[in-house]
């Protein structure tokens, strides 16, 4: 595997076949499950867009997590042992396919660390289709990663581990509970068939499910090719489906560019709000619809450094913490590129572009205000956060404690600020800004009480450290998955103090800091 490319590799195959050659199509119907109303609004595109292909069967499928919260937004019950739990493990690790499912694995091309890889696409993941959201507004498509080989895998076997499974279920739904814009994770199903990765591991399916896994590479694999015609159908597609107001605009196609641009600069300011690092920020892993997506050798910030690179392979630290706002504004760029023929001109697509940066600032701000307890914003303000960000960068504290204990802060007793020095290793630093800050929350009138309330709302206690992740993966790799789904009812609730569970909000253990991440994660 490439690891700089972060995409499974394969040489082009035929798909294989779930049912004999011999099985007519009124026997597979009377076979199929029917979980759910599948349909499959991708498959309506033309042929080009994708390839259709069956998933690749694991051996004595086994359920790893089930996300509860994820499953309510389509009406689907979790599968209970000894009734409906074979079918929902055999369609969701890719042995059967249910009533109505048009499986296919799409194409798209993308820009991989800033250079034009050329053509992509799903190379393990495989779209089962849609079915219709339980509050009834749209579609949600449900894919498999780590389902087999497609015509896009290039060198990989198309298959996760249980190891990335695991890591991409649990930060999915961590996400969605810290309310951030993302794909969710249905489930985790495991296998005991063995894939070679760094060393043997075991094979594992994650459930994926968005309103749309179209991408930046989507717009990009258009364009590149030249074909304008595609570009077009698929550009009206995600109109229609998903941007239907902007239809009535007078340049629909640079409503669309401003719109993407608007949430993708809003998605990167809420990413650092958090500490969140995604790893692998290339065009191919960029959502049209402004979604977190795939989740690979992400992190959360603990020993804060704006420099710091979650991914090991990524040697230059181009997509770093402080790097992420850029790149997500370049990458915006690289769809305005493959978006021009449509918009029409340059001045168009660039005017489109232009607010990126005013619409990062505005949410940073305003996120960053608001996890200070700050309900006005004053001229001054960007002095006092800027020297709390210095502070945190020259001790190296702990990004969610930090932003946790201060909430707990009380403007009239200083002596009450220990378990928020504890973590700081210049005190008299600390003790200086921590002045200036009682004496801003003085202007407004603060009260303590509510505004811990407010802050602790916004503030996390508990995120998705990688060490405890570690942790649920061991174990799962022992066939117990009770730290899984305990992480799982955690993350959840990520704001509650939850004091039963405090020991998961703790510093990170000496061991962690040998934990590393890469494209394989």
């Amino acid at each position: 595997m490439d690891t700089a490319s972060c995409k499974s590799r394969g040489r082009r195959h035929m798909p294989l076949m779930t049912t004999t050659p011999d099985t007519t199509a009124a026997q597979a119907s009377a076979e199929a499950p029917r979980l759910l109303p599948f349909g499959n609004r991708f498959a309506e595109l033309p042929p080009a867009f994708y390839t259709r292909l069956q998933p690749t069967p694991l051996p004595a499928p086994y359920l790893v997590g089930f996300s509860d919260e994820a499953a309510a937004t389509i009406a689907l019950q979790r599968p209970v042992a000894g009734t409906d739990d074979e079918a929902f493990l055999d369609v969701f690790t890719g042995n059967r396919i249910a009533a109505g499912s048009q499986p296919l694995a799409a194409v798209y091309s993308g820009h991989q660390f800033g250079v034009w890889a050329g053509q992509l696409g799903d190379g393990r993941a495989i779209t089962l289709g849609d079915v219709p959201a339980a509050d009834g507004h749209g579609r949600i498509e449900l894919q498999l990663k780590g389902a087999g080989k497609t015509p896009y895998s290039r060198m990989g076997d198309g298959r996760a581990v249980l190891r990335s499974s695991i890591r991409e279920f649990l930060c999915s739904e961590a996400m969605a509970a810290l309310g951030i814009p993302t794909t969710r994770a249905l489930a985790v199903t495991g296998s005991d068939q063995r894939v070679m990765r760094e060393t043997a591991e075991t094979a594992a399916v994650v459930t994926r499910m968005a309103p749309s896994f179209i991408r930046f590479g989507s717009f990009e694999h258009w364009y590149y090719s030249q074909r304008f015609d595609d570009l077009k159908v698929l550009a009206d597609t995600v109109l229609e489906q998903f941007y239907p107001a902007l239809l009535r605009q007078d340049n629909p196609y640079k409503a669309l560019l401003t719109e993407v641009t608007r949430r993708t600069a809003e998605l990167m300011a809420q990413w650092q709000a958090v500490g969140f690092m995604h790893g692998v920020m290339n065009t191919d892993n960029m959502s049209i619809l402004g979604l977190t997506l795939d989740y690979g050798p992400f992190g959360f910030m603990e020993a804060f450094d704006a420099r710091h690179i979650c991914n090991h392979t990524d040697s230059q630290g181009r997509y770093s913490y402080q790097m992420q706002p850029r790149i997500g504004q370049w990458n915006c760029f690289a769809l305005g590129q493959a978006m021009l023929p449509l918009i029409g001109s340059v001045e168009d697509t660039e005017a489109a572009l232009a607010g990126y940066e005013a619409v990062f600032e505005a949410k940073q701000d305003a996120l960053l205000h608001a996890k200070l307890g700050l309900k006005t914003s004053r001229p001054d303000d960007d002095k006092l956060i800027d020297a709390m960000f210095t502070i945190l960068q020259n001790s190296h504290v702990d990004f969610t404690l930090f932003f946790r204990h201060l909430g707990n802060l009380q403007i009239g007793n200083p002596a009450g600020d220990e378990p928020l020095r504890d973590l700081i290793i210049d005190r008299p630093a600390f003790d200086a800004w921590a002045e200036q800050y009682r004496a801003r929350l003085r202007t407004e009138d603060s009260d303590d009480a509510q505004r811990r309330l407010a802050m602790h709302a916004v503030n996390p206690k508990y995120v998705l450290r990688n060490y405890l992740a570690q942790v649920a993966i061991e174990r799962a790799q022992q066939k117990d998955f009770s730290e899984v789904e305990k992480l799982l009812a955690i993350l959840r609730r990520p704001f509650d103090e939850q004091p039963e569970h405090e020991k998961y909000a703790d510093l990170p253990p000496g061991w962690a800091s040998h934990l590393e991440v890469s494209c394989s994660s």
